[in-house]
């Protein structure tokens, strides 16, 4: 659930879904089989281990970027207190590093290698150059393997569906562009196909020239991956099924390549209904208006998403998954206004924190996050099955 040029993600695809062009325009196909990958895999989350049980690493995603506005500007010292949290208060022991900007990826990351935790680090760069991508893939990964070679646990995904970010895949300079394209049918799905999987391939080859431990790719649901690429297969999942077997069903046909399976992206929103809406339990903002707002009457539920979450973690502990990242610890631009609810943005928020601004009017509000229900709910789960963990942190950054 990235954000690019100021548009999120979950409004390109709502625009795609409203013209019934998901189906149509998105690869899908059945997963192929393949033999094992290279590059340092090693036995992590394979049958063997899914064999001994549960998931192995538990984790949220952590997204570093500009920020849209100056008072939710990426700063070091935020940054530094929401590692903290993630270690001492969610008892995750694993962090999800993503969104764009060396400095920013690259200091996060070394932080959450500094308290111990796993890092999942992924950049994702969109609407430049593929050259430019490609060398913020390349800096990006060589950080990751000096890592590597400290002694920090690091696994490097090569970015995050591809199709949607990387000029060229889709006709169109920007992502505004290449969706509107896609609404006009100016697409042919098998050019796209082909020339998707000419860029993951680039893609592959470039953290494998820089990174040397575990690569992997962030895929969406439906995209149809070369995964002998990878040593570990990524999809960011957001289905929903009345029955918890399907679940099982559905993830088990991305275990038939051998190889360890991470959920990159897990979620939903808090109000009733959200997880039927899946990916786009976002799409309930009119952005049209100034400022946006709230479509219709919903009704705000901590407990709906806490349940969700909880739902599939039973479920990616009985498959045995090599990870799962919760999506996400945080969205500063999603404020909640309790006393608000037209504009209570933090609605059409994954995020298992809520950001409560210190002055709603003033664009250069501070702001402090407070736990939802979600985080509570993970929290509980994360210490019960990993090691105890010491050390406080305070809820209120500066």
């Amino acid at each position: 659930m990235q954000r690019t040029n100021g548009i999120r993600r979950a409004q390109l695809l709502a625009a795609m879904a409203s013209a019934g062009l998901s189906a149509a325009f998105l690869p899908a196909g059945p997963v192929r089989a393949a033999g094992a990958g290279t590059g340092g895999a090693g036995a992590d989350g394979t049958r063997a281990d899914r064999a001994r049980g549960g998931l192995r690493h538990r984790g949220v995603v952590y997204t570093v970027g500009e920020g849209e506005t100056p008072g939710t500007a990426f700063t070091p010292a935020r940054m530094r207190a929401d590692i903290r949290a993630i270690r001492d208060e969610l008892h995750a022991d694993t962090v999800d590093v993503t969104g764009d900007g060396v400095d920013r990826l690259t200091a996060t990351a070394a932080e959450a290698a500094e308290h111990g935790l796993r890092v999942w680090l992924q950049p994702t760069l969109g609407d430049v150059p593929e050259r430019d991508i490609l060398e913020h893939l390349a800096e990006t990964g060589r950080f990751a393997e000096r890592l590597r070679r400290q002694g920090a646990a690091v696994d490097l995904s090569v970015g995050c569906e591809f199709w949607l970010f990387v000029p060229g895949i889709v006709p169109g300079d920007t992502a505004r562009e290449r969706i509107r394209n896609l609404l006009d049918g100016k697409v042919d799905p098998v050019a796209m196909q082909r020339r998707l999987d000419r860029f993951t391939a680039k893609a592959a080859v470039v953290g494998r020239s820089v990174f040397h431990g575990r690569l992997s790719y962030a895929a969406a649901q439906d995209d149809r991956v070369d995964w002998r690429l990878f040593d570990i297969v990524g999809v960011d999942y957001y289905s929903y099924f009345p029955d918890r077997a399907a679940y099982a069903r559905e993830l088990s046909r991305y275990l038939r390549w051998g190889k360890p399976l991470a959920v990159t992206e897990f979620g939903t929103c808090a109000y009733v209904g959200a997880p039927e809406a899946g990916g786009m339990g976002w799409d309930v903002v009119d952005y049209d208006k100034d400022p946006p707002e709230i479509k219709g009457h919903l009704v705000r539920s901590e407990r709906t998403q806490a349940a969700y979450l909880l739902q599939l973690l039973d479920v990616f502990d009985a498959l045995g998954l090599y990870a799962a990242m919760a999506f996400e610890f945080v969205t500063p631009d999603a404020p909640h206004r309790p006393g608000d609810p037209r504009h209570d943005l933090d609605l059409a928020s994954y995020a298992i924190t809520r950001t409560v601004e210190d002055r709603p009017d003033d664009p250069d509000s501070g702001w402090h996050w407070e736990p939802k229900q979600a985080f509570h709910a993970l929290a509980h789960r994360y210490r019960r099955r990993n090691a105890p963990r010491t050390g406080t942190s305070g809820r209120r950054h500066p």
